[in-house]
């Protein structure tokens, strides 16, 4: 090795030592009489320090030749720093400097490689290498390690095996959009990139490995946003011979230990709430639960009252804000505005204030007496010195937008703190959900979902009423994995596949395989998927999942360090027997 200490372990204790350290400079301070220069590795920071006429010459000269991000080998004694500096893990200590090489020169970085850099999102991700070299991303990847090596611990001692799938497969039409691969040696035919390894591992199960897991990369040709990349991990998993509760149990463990080991946080055990009752009192299937503001339906109190934006809805609901009534009238058009966004699509917004002295002032005060709006404040258990937020419309719209607001005043009241932990267990999702563009259903997670064996008997006269054996991990409004039983039956599999739309033809010709699988003794089985960006996204206190992956894509899917996707040789389109036009 070239050093024989790194940049972040030096202490008081080794003062006298003579030492050699590598790294990048991060800064020179030059004073004249005296050098200090701060090298850089990915454990930490040291200070060097030469002086003027009492250090070697030849260093002193060297030293003066440096810019930021040389790497450097230096070498000298350990001592005191005489101005200590508590914010540096090394900061009671620095190098005297007898020896200083330069292993390599550098120009000029495009932005400075500190904490606080002043480089923008989209010159960073351009040299991606650079800003791997700052302190806050080198600790993301320190977490993401970390939760892999624990993640990994865990399901090994649940006696786990982990199993490598192909990336190689097969185009299924359900789902998000493939990534597609041409084949050369099989002309005018196509392998798929994985969006999981959903069927090889229930596969594996029909093959006797009763417990699978597997740190898995899958893709999605879909659009992008802060929680979603075109290529992302899964913790992938699946168990045989279990029912709901086992797999629910065994992943509740994961998610308790991965927060005492990493977080040093004890976790309780985890509330499960059904979809029905998610989509309810919170307007989503991933309700943050750190904070009340659950919704109240108001039909009853608030209709047949003459005013019409209420009399014509399907559903009037809303919720109470604590100590909110103090509300300025500007602050209130702002949230107005906000629910008026077309990503949410509100009318309008209807509030109530609940004032000290016990009386109402409400934004439709023209339709609605002091009593009417006691009657509102009594039904969502509102209190003097409240705020009442008050939404109309068609019932899975006005829901989703009431759960747009919600969120909103969980920020304005700071109510999501992002050190606080509330996951739960979201279950009985719908197992199918219809959609207007193709005039069929769809599966709500994937095709091979088992129902409810008590709702089995509605697939074909409510199909829209059958429940999954599906559940979701959520934590803090984040959807982190999902998972069900799996249907192990050949012919309740063909029968879904009907229910999907699917001909016979076209369930052997995509699903051949396993239905064929499946007459050979499959056991029950389910299993689930964790989202391992998004879990160490929130790990790390952040929405955005890009700073926690090496080298992401941005929003256009696009890796602007490498330039990719490119166009290829036309050699290439060739042999692949492809030809582009543009």
């Amino acid at each position: 090795m070239l050093r024989s200490h790194t940049c972040g372990e030096l202490k008081f204790e080794d003062v006298n030592k003579e030492v050699t350290l590598t790294g990048w400079v991060q800064k020179v301070r030059d004073k004249g009489g005296l050098i200090w220069i701060d090298i850089r590795d990915r454990y930490g920071i040291t200070q060097l320090l030469l002086e003027d006429g009492r250090s070697d010459s030849e260093v002193v000269k060297t030293a003066r030749q440096l810019g930021r991000e040389y790497v450097i080998k230096a070498s000298g004694k350990v001592i005191e720093r005489v101005s200590e500096n508590p914010n540096l893990a090394t900061g009671r200590i620095e190098i005297d400097l007898t020896g200083l090489d330069i292993l390599n020169s550098s120009i000029t970085p495009p932005f400075t490689i500190e904490d606080d850099t002043d480089g923008g999102e989209e010159l960073r991700m351009k040299y991606r290498y650079l800003d791997l070299r700052r302190q806050p991303l080198r600790k993301n990847l320190e977490l993401r390690n970390r939760l892999s090596i624990e993640t990994r611990k865990y399901l090994d001692d649940q006696k786990f095996f982990e199993i490598e799938t192909p990336y190689l497969i097969k185009s299924t039409p359900e789902g998000a959009r493939d990534f597609v691969v041409p084949s050369r040696m099989n002309e005018g035919q196509f392998y798929a990139l994985p969006q999981s390894p959903q069927t090889f591992k229930q596969l594996l199960m029909v093959a006797g490995y009763d417990r699978y897991y597997q740190l898995v990369k899958c893709f999605r040709d879909e659009d992008l946003r802060a929680d979603r990349q075109p290529e992302f991990t899964q913790i992938d998993c699946e168990m045989a011979f279990v029912e709901q509760d086992d797999i629910l149990s065994t992943f509740e463990g994961m998610v308790k230990y991965l927060f005492k080991t990493v977080k040093g946080i004890d976790i309780p055990e985890l509330p499960r709430m059904d979809y029905a009752d998610a989509m309810k009192f919170y307007g989503s299937d991933k309700p943050d639960i750190r904070f009340g503001m659950k919704f109240v339906e108001l039909n009853d109190v608030a209709q047949n009252k003459g005013f019409k934006v209420f009399d014509d809805a399907e559903l009037v609901v809303g919720f109470v804000a604590d100590g909110c009534a103090e509300y300025s009238r500007k602050q209130l058009d702002k949230l107005t505005e906000f629910v008026k966004k077309p990503q949410i699509g509100a009318k309008g917004l209807v509030y109530v204030k609940c004032n000290e002295d016990g009386s109402f002032k409400s934004s439709v005060d023209k339709f609605f007496d002091q009593d009417a709006l006691k009657s509102w404040s009594d039904k969502i258990s509102a209190k003097s010195g409240d705020l009442l937020f008050v939404l109309s419309g068609e019932k899975d719209k006005v829901r989703k937008q009431l759960n747009e607001l919600r969120l909103e005043m969980g920020n304005r009241m700071e109510l999501r703190d992002p050190n606080v932990f509330a996951p739960l267990w979201v279950v009985d999702f719908p197992l199918l959900e219809w959609d207007e563009d193709s005039k069929r259903y769809h599966a709500m997670h994937h095709p091979f979902t088992s129902p409810k064996p008590e709702d089995i008997s509605m697939l074909d006269t409510k199909p829209g009423e059958v429940r999954a054996n599906a559940y979701d991990l959520v934590i803090n409004g984040v959807e982190i994995g999902g998972g069900s039983i799996r249907i192990h039956d050949r012919d309740l599999q063909k029968l879904m596949f009907k229910h999907l739309g699917f001909t016979d033809e076209e369930a052997q010709d995509q699903f051949g395989f396993l239905l064929n699988a499946f007459e050979y003794g499959a056991p029950p089985h389910g299993g689930i998927a964790l989202g391992f960006d998004r879990l160490t996204a929130l790990f790390g206190g952040q929405d955005s999942i890009r700073d926690f992956i090496a080298f992401p894509k941005n929003n256009s899917g696009r890796d602007i360090m490498i330039d990719s996707p490119s166009i290829i040789a036309d050699d290439q389109l060739d042999e692949l027997n492809l030809k582009v036009t543009v």
